[in-house]
């Protein structure tokens, strides 16, 4: 027959090995939180999780380059005094970076589709109409600007002007600090004199430390 004592004490062993059980079970768990406007992590976003590009970095970039270029001659005088909305579409963005960025990229070249849409002064062909006129009069457009391919687009699309450029970034290294400097070089081109209107160059510094 067990001991009442011995039954106690096994009890309470059983019952802190039970909680011991569950605490690290739940207590490793890992947490997932929502981010952005309208919840309890506005700025989770915003906060940079490496030196490589991100997100926030894009946006920064396509809106300096976009309030530079809004500033300037061309769009003031050939762009909105003309009275009519010229067509403009992107030539595909070169990455010069030492980085695999592919969706970057992509995301980059969607950035710059939407802001110049909601300017308002422009018209800006759809990236996928783009991309099946390509495959539909045999071209390729490779991130490398060709002006006679652009212009035979260009024609067909009804382009005025293309805008194009590269990425490229230079690291820094000192003890255990890590600067980045990606620049964006863009330029808009106007597709039949192949001349350029406009272009400008903008940069986005990221770094860490420990």
């Amino acid at each position: 027959m067990t001991n009442p004592t011995a039954r106690k004490t096994m009890t309470q062993t059983l019952t802190l090995l039970a909680a011991v059980t569950t605490l690290a079970l739940f207590g490793c768990a890992t947490e997932v939180v929502r981010g952005g406007e309208g919840t309890a992590n506005p700025e989770l976003g915003r906060a940079a999780m490496s030196v490589k590009l991100d997100r926030e970095d894009i946006n920064y970039l396509v809106k300096d380059y976009l309030s530079q270029m809004q500033a300037s001659r061309f769009w003031l005088s050939d762009v909105r005094a003309q009275g009519s909305r010229p067509t403009m579409a992107i030539w595909p963005i070169q990455n010069s970076t030492s980085q695999h960025i592919e969706d970057q990229l992509y995301t980059l070249l969607s950035s710059i589709e939407t802001a110049l849409v909601n300017t308002g002064d422009v018209r800006v062909v759809d990236r996928a109409a783009q991309e099946a006129l390509i495959r539909e009069i045999g071209i390729q457009q490779t991130s490398a600007y060709d002006p006679a391919s652009a212009q035979r687009m260009g024609r067909h699309l009804g382009v005025k002007y293309f805008i194009t450029g590269k990425i490229t970034s230079v690291d820094e290294k000192l003890m255990k600090q890590k600067r980045v400097a990606y620049s964006l070089f863009l330029q808009v081109l106007e597709v039949e004199t192949g001349l350029i209107e406009f272009q400008t160059e903008v940069v986005r510094y990221k770094g860490m430390k420990g």
